[in-house]
């Protein structure tokens, strides 16, 4: 996997912490550079564990679907992406967490926000990745974008969620479709 379309996915994936971490800021009337560090490390933790985890449950069943295996990499990414792209749509009032960082609500939103990542991590073991890159990398990104998102809500309030989310879905859709028309020679 070429960097570019790791930083996409990277993006793609770090999109519900981003707008998560958008609501988080919200409800902060003032933020403290050490909020905005814990934000990040609980998201961009779980967001290099999840892959980490998928990549070591993918690897178990990885000779026995390898004819297969583009498909199920497009079919997973599609549907987190697809799940992403309708949530962003939805008329649904999400109600923002509040400003507590406690480590029961964090773990709560940091497992929450980071199970697509775990679907992503079972493609992973599909794929030439290095997973310890990979996973690092991804980390990273959610970290630096769940620290920006805090900043951005409590600037400019929950204006950007949804769009947030929306363009994490297509880059995720996207590079479920890069994948299945490489593998088919067809890219």
């Amino acid at each position: 996997m070429d960097l570019l379309t790791l930083f996409l996915l990277a993006v793609g994936l770090s999109m519900d912490a981003f707008a998560v971490s958008v609501c988080k800021g919200l409800a902060m009337p003032h933020i403290r550079i050490r909020n905005v560090v814990i934000v990040g490390l609980w998201f961009g933790g779980f967001q290099a564990l999840m892959p980490l985890l998928g990549y070591f449950l993918g690897s178990q069943f990885q000779k026995q679907i390898t004819a297969i295996d583009h498909w199920i990499a497009f079919v997973l990414l599609a549907l987190i992406g697809g799940n992403m792209i309708r949530e962003s749509f939805s008329k649904e009032e999400d109600s923002c967490p509040d400003a507590s960082l406690g480590i029961k609500t964090m773990f709560l939103m940091a497992v929450a926000t980071s199970i697509d990542a775990l679907a992503v991590g079972i493609t992973f073991a599909f794929l030439q990745v290095n997973i310890i890159s990979a996973v690092s990398f991804i980390g990273v990104i959610t970290f630096i974008l769940s620290c920006i998102g805090v900043k951005v809500g409590n600037v400019f309030g929950d204006k950007y969620e949804s769009k947030a989310e929306l363009a994490g879905g297509v880059i995720l859709v996207l590079l479920g479709l890069k994948i299945l028309l490489e593998h088919l020679g067809i890219l």
